[in-house]
């Protein structure tokens, strides 16, 4: 007899901490890619400037859960109409369900403003999930992204070598001018306005996965930052993942961003790390570099929608 499963919105921390758990239990059973990592659900909490991490975190998000409390199935919103299926592999049998749910909770309006829609990423591996979404009205889009991965021990690594003048060392969250130094840096590096010093603090504060060790930079002749990259560490999975990668607009074509990575998989190797990702969009240069550093699996995937 199948067992009784229950649904209820997010509510509580343990709540929260629940999510975190299916997250990183999954990652052993489930293909690459197929849940999100632990670092993206902690930054959704904690890389904010409230201290105490952002509330919103629970909004629109709903639990799937056993008779006995064990949580199974989680739908979230990752903007206004974009749906995450986040499930323990044995219970994929509940995605109809979690999809009832998320098209009516999780929707936006389209670009014209004419109708609604909902979307949400598959990776092409997925084909039982293709094909539930076809049944119900959805169309594969034509962007997507990328997840690579990189097993330890397959290859022998290499040396970081930084452009003359640069110089490489770890962050210092303590440090308010590192702080700021980081925000500036994603700002231009991603052409945004909204990072600012207290956000990335409280992260390297508050979220599990940060580890000082894996935080690099490159350093400019003149102090500033010219390129970052952040590892956080999923110790239950001994599993690192490249979040963000980064070179400001003023110092890109002098491979800062390699050496960083470089230096990276040699510190992962010597914390005896499994395995490392990467995820991207349809961005030709940074896959470029993925593909450069020994990355030899790739899944990539693309964004499913259904209009209203």
């Amino acid at each position: 007899m199948m067992a009784k499963i229950q649904s209820r919105p997010a509510t509580t921390d343990a709540d929260y901490w629940a999510v975190h758990r299916l997250l990183i239990d999954s990652v052993r059973r489930a293909p690459l890619g197929f849940n999100w990592d632990m670092r993206r659900w902690e930054g959704k909490r904690f890389y904010d400037p409230n201290p105490a991490g952002d509330d919103n975190w629970r909004h629109k998000v709903q639990l799937w859960e056993t008779e006995d409390g064990r949580l199974v199935g989680v739908v979230n919103p990752d903007g206004p109409d974009f749906a995450n299926l986040q499930v323990d592999p044995d219970y994929r049998h509940l995605e109809p369900e979690m999809l009832d749910w998320a098209e009516t909770h999780i929707h936006g309006p389209t670009k014209d403003g004419e109708r609604n829609q909902v979307q949400l990423f598959v990776y092409a591996y997925d084909s039982y999930r293709q094909e539930l979404l076809n049944a119900r009205g959805y169309a594969q889009m034509e962007y997507g992204g990328v997840i690579r991965r990189l097993r330890f021990g397959e290859q022998t690594l290499v040396q970081p070598t930084l452009a003359p003048g640069y110089t490489m060392r770890v962050t210092n969250p303590e440090e308010p001018a590192d702080c700021q130094q980081i925000a500036d840096l994603l700002n231009a590096a991603f052409g945004r306005t909204f990072h600012n010093a207290a956000e990335y603090q409280w992260f390297t504060r508050n979220a599990p996965c940060f580890r000082q060790y894996l935080d690099l930079v490159a350093v400019a002749p003149d102090g500033a930052f010219a390129a970052y990259v952040g590892i956080p560490f999923d110790d239950y999975n001994r599993r690192g993942v490249f979040e963000p990668v980064c070179t400001h607009p003023d110092h890109r074509q002098r491979g800062l961003g390699q050496a960083l990575m470089r230096e990276g998989l040699l510190r992962l190797e010597k914390m005896g790390a499994i395995d490392v990702t990467v995820e991207t969009g349809d961005m030709l240069a940074a896959n470029a570099l993925y593909n450069s550093l020994g990355f030899t699996q790739i899944e990539k995937g693309n964004y499913w929608r259904k209009l209203f």
